[in-house]
């Protein structure tokens, strides 16, 4: 084979190779690995820009990559677990190979990075949201008086009362939005749900899960809860409407509890600004959905 066929097959073989690139999103992240010696960077700025043309020239050459955030603290924890060095480059480069495998990662596609950045970290959030509410689940073992499991009775719990959400919603777009005042900070989750006049509702399983998860921690723990619905249809005016967690069940929300509620930012507490042509009012009977699903654990 000659040397010229040589290169040729090494570039095709490039770009077989499926890469992960692991992020340092913020400014105190990228500071806490300026601790390193073998840490190349000196400035935020100027480390991204070189991740983005080296994601840029990758793209265009055919090469696939993922991209997972860098994170410094579980980067030492990993290093200490597997007794590596945390000041190498080969310690970062099988981190970051764990990245791909633990996610979240995402597919760079040619975007910028002030794109893809707030899409990965919202992914790293619902992830970790996910991973907080299915340990607390987990934890909490059989009930003292019947012997149920309560994570499970509490999951299984708030899958009926979302299904019934969705049966009584009605035709349209909407987007479901829980939110728990757990420890040590609110949980929130969201979810689209399309309903067609006939036919299941077309929803994202992973969303499914994550909304389900949260929901039953509420119903477990007792913890103050609540969902926020905001439906769209052609030709009509956006509906919002929504119910606080009593317990297992759902207790309506009037039209102005629904309107301070929607106003709300979840996680800060911050209020937004009101929108207009906006229906805020009070959510359809849920029927014996509504109501407590039994013995109280």
């Amino acid at each position: 084979m000659t040397s010229t066929n040589q290169l040729a097959m090494r570039r095709l073989l490039r770009r077989e190779i499926v890469g992960t690139i692991g992020l340092l999103a913020d400014q105190q992240d990228f500071a806490a690995m300026r601790c390193y010696s073998t840490f190349p960077f000196d400035d935020h700025e100027s480390y991204l820009r070189e991740m983005e043309s080296l994601l840029r020239t990758r793209a265009a050459t055919g090469g696939y990559t993922a991209v997972a955030l860098f994170e410094p603290q579980e980067f030492t924890e990993f290093c200490t677990d597997l007794g590596l060095e945390p000041d190498a480059q080969a310690s970062r480069t099988r981190y970051t190979a764990e990245l791909a495998t633990t996610g979240p990662a995402l597919p760079y596609e040619g975007q910028a990075l002030s794109e893809l950045i707030p899409v990965l970290i919202d992914e790293a959030v619902h992830k970790a949201t996910w991973e907080f509410a299915t340990a607390a689940l987990a934890g909490m073992g059989p009930c003292a008086v019947c012997g149920e499991d309560i994570g499970r009775a509490a999951y299984a719990r708030a899958t009926s009362l979302l299904a019934r959400i969705l049966d009584t919603a009605g035709p349209g777009h909407h987007y479901l939005a829980c939110s728990v005042l757990a420890r040590p900070e609110t949980l929130a989750a969201g979810l689209h749900a399309d309903v067609k006049p006939e036919g299941k509702p077309r929803v994202d399983e992973s969303e499914v899960l994550e909304f389900v998860t949260v929901l039953a921690l509420s119903i477990a723990t007792h913890s103050a809860g609540g969902i926020v619905i905001r439906t769209s249809a052609p030709s009509a005016t956006d509906r919002v409407y929504g119910w606080r967690m009593t317990g297992d069940r759902l207790q309506p929300l009037t039209a102005g509890e629904v309107f301070d509620a929607y106003r709300s930012d979840i996680r800060s507490g911050d209020v937004l600004s009101l929108e207009s042509d906006v229906d805020y009012c009070e959510p359809p009977d849920l029927g014996d959905a509504g109501q407590p699903g039994g013995h109280r654990h």
